[in-house]
């Protein structure tokens, strides 16, 4: 059984080793019940080693982050409208569900904020930075159909519609093809603005409070980005003075 764990798993991904060693255990204790074996063998399957966070996120180049947003033609609608969905996963972090989330009631002009409904039913009110208000201002001015819809951002094709999270998404990679980059995902974009405020000397709970994390274990993570002040309390390797 062992044999057969240690050649499955070293094929497998993580949670997909977690998987088969599950299903393992399942098909011992009913082979037990049914009176197929004599011993109950499930306790015997050892566990797969896991542990979260070990990983580093992934990160984005500052001057990558300008391509990306010079990719945009903003001469055109779509243009105008990719523009502004990437200025507030830039400036902002939202989430794609975020941006897709947003209602044209939700942006205060005179208060210089914008409304965001986050995970769990949350609901923040965020300062909405001149650059982020400027690209809003130009979709709405010259980018976005003239429909009843109170969505704040709309498909380019007919008929115009609110947009999902995976279109969210899709906005990002087209800008990635445009840009000559490799493909990534919108969370990519809020990796890069917690990385960039942490090159710029934030403060851990800092970048959880733009992030809108609910508890500073989610921020951690960032820590392992910033090898400069790593190097400062970092421990010499035992022996490597030898």
């Amino acid at each position: 059984m062992t044999d057969f764990l240690l050649e499955g798993c070293s094929r497998l991904a993580l949670w997909s080793a977690k998987h088969l060693v599950n299903d393992l255990r399942s098909l011992l204790r009913f082979l037990f019940l049914e009176g197929l074996t004599p011993t109950a063998l499930a306790n015997a399957v050892p566990p797969v080693a896991g542990w979260r966070d070990t990983g580093l996120p992934a990160m984005l180049a500052a001057s990558d982050v300008m391509t990306l947003l010079d990719s945009c033609d903003r001469g055109h609608s779509t243009g105008l409208r990719d523009f502004a969905i990437l200025t507030l996963l830039v400036r902002l972090g939202l989430r794609a569900a975020e941006v897709a989330d947003l209602e044209l009631g939700s942006v205060d002009w005179r208060a210089g904020e914008i409304l965001i409904r986050g995970k769990g039913h949350r609901v923040d009110r965020l300062p909405l930075p001149v650059d982020v208000g400027e690209a809003l201002a130009a979709y709405l001015a010259d980018g976005r159909t003239r429909v009843r819809s109170r969505t704040l951002f709309l498909t380019s094709h007919a008929p115009p519609r609110a947009m999902h999270p995976h279109t969210i998404s899709g906005v990002v990679r087209y800008a990635c093809i445009r840009a000559h980059l490799p493909p990534m995902g919108s969370h990519r974009l809020r990796h890069a603005l917690a990385s960039e405020l942490l090159r710029r000397g934030a403060a851990l709970p800092e970048i959880g409070q733009v992030l809108r994390h609910r508890n500073l274990t989610s921020t951690t993570i960032y820590a392992k980005v910033d090898r400069v002040a790593l190097r400062a309390v970092a421990q010499p390797w035992p022996g490597s003075e030898q």
